[in-house]
């Protein structure tokens, strides 16, 4: 009886949390992929949400199957032309189509079809979440403390920035800076990286160049990582209580610059990553995400569509990295063939895809091992 309730736990819990967002934030990305591939005229022979065997589907009018599969980790809009869910074209297959076939498929069509088709993808991811962000911005507003630093611990890094109690965080970078929360972010973010504070004292704005220091702290719900801080402690008078509310316009502004903000973040937290500026710890694969979704449902429905939008960005923006069989690596091997006037030679493109599967199967082991390694050790 308890592995039944533990059972039921995880699957109310966990996978159908999961599978909400990640089908979601899929079916956008593929939509955006099919929209503009038919308003090119190109042939779609499948769009399926998740790999495997088929589970349910059914073909349209015009030919293309719409699938669920078993596997839920991703999906695919197959063109026709192609040898597979990576969109690697098959000489084979366009040989053996008839003249009028031929036109519709997506090898056929001009470059710069092609790469809008690609583009679109992870642009549709982008679009999902600032009209999610927007929406949530319009119900709910943003609420928070002001950026009122009320204590700074002596020998970190707001103390030697030059940052002192009173101070008013205004901006940092050129970011307006509205609630200690938004303050904090960006900190996080932002390890071992100097940042410009922008700081209201005596009625003066200074500014102040401070370099957060990499420590372990808290940084979502309950976990512990390596993240930015600079030791201040921000003010909880309720005097400070910031209530911003957003028409249609400034939504869709905010929504805007939110997105912006999360593709600004994990860009120079990647580049941390890589320059060994920033640890590694905040990577993670599936099993992570499936974590997360879990404990942002618990926090309820709007929580969980918040959540939605951010991982759409970065589903969007895992997919422009220029690494063969992603969308940036498709688009990488089009900018190449708009310069020489011609493709890029077969062989040059089989031996592109076969690396790009490599990295991207590499990622996966490393991702989904310290997703295991977080299960086995919550500390690590």
């Amino acid at each position: 009886m308890d592995f039944l309730i533990s059972a039921y736990s995880l699957v109310v819990g966990t996978v159908i949390p999961f599978l909400f967002v990640l089908t979601i934030v899929v079916f956008f990305h593929e939509l955006g992929h099919f929209a503009v591939a038919r308003w090119c005229n190109v042939k779609v022979d499948a769009f399926a949400v998740g790999f495997g065997r088929e589970i349910i589907g059914k073909t349209d009018r015009r030919g293309t199957r719409w699938k669920l599969c078993m596997i839920p980790l991703g999906g695919y809009v197959k063109f026709a032309g192609d040898e597979n869910a990576a969109s690697v074209p098959s000489r084979e297959l366009i040989a053996q189509m008839s003249e009028e076939d031929r036109k519709t498929a997506f090898i056929a069509k001009p470059v710069w079809q092609r790469a809008a088709v690609v583009a679109a993808g992870p642009l549709a991811n982008f679009l999902l979440a600032i009209v999610i962000f927007a929406t949530l911005f319009m119900l709910t507003g943003k609420q928070g403390i002001e950026p009122v630093v009320e204590e700074v611990f002596a020998g970190r890094a707001a103390e030697r920035g030059g940052i002192q109690a009173g101070d008013i965080v205004r901006e940092i970078d050129g970011r307006e800076i509205h609630t200690f929360g938004e303050l904090r972010q960006v900190v996080m973010m932002n390890a071992n990286t100097p940042l410009v504070f922008e700081v209201e004292r005596g009625g003066k704005l200074v500014d102040l160049t401070v370099t957060p220091d990499a420590r372990e702290k808290e940084v979502f719900l309950g976990e512990r990582q390596m993240a930015g801080d600079i030791g201040l402690r921000g003010s909880s008078d309720p005097q400070y209580l910031v209530r911003i509310k957003y028409g249609p316009l400034g939504a869709v502004n905010e929504g805007v610059l939110e997105t912006w903000r999360i593709m600004e973040g994990t860009v120079n937290y990647v580049w941390g990553v890589i320059s060994q500026r920033q640890s590694a710890d905040q990577l993670g694969g599936p099993i992570r995400v499936a974590q997360i979704s879990g404990q942002v449902a618990d926090l309820g429905f709007l929580p969980l569509i918040s959540l939605t939008a951010v991982l759409s960005v970065s589903i969007g923006l895992i997919n422009l990295a220029p690494v063969p069989v992603l969308d940036g690596g498709h688009l990488l091997y089009f900018a190449a063939e708009a310069l020489r006037g011609k493709p890029l030679s077969e062989r040059v493109q089989d031996v592109g895809f076969r690396i790009g599967m490599g990295l991207v199967l590499m990622m996966m082991v490393f991702v989904t091992w310290k997703d295991i390694m977080r299960l086995v050790s919550p500390s690590s």
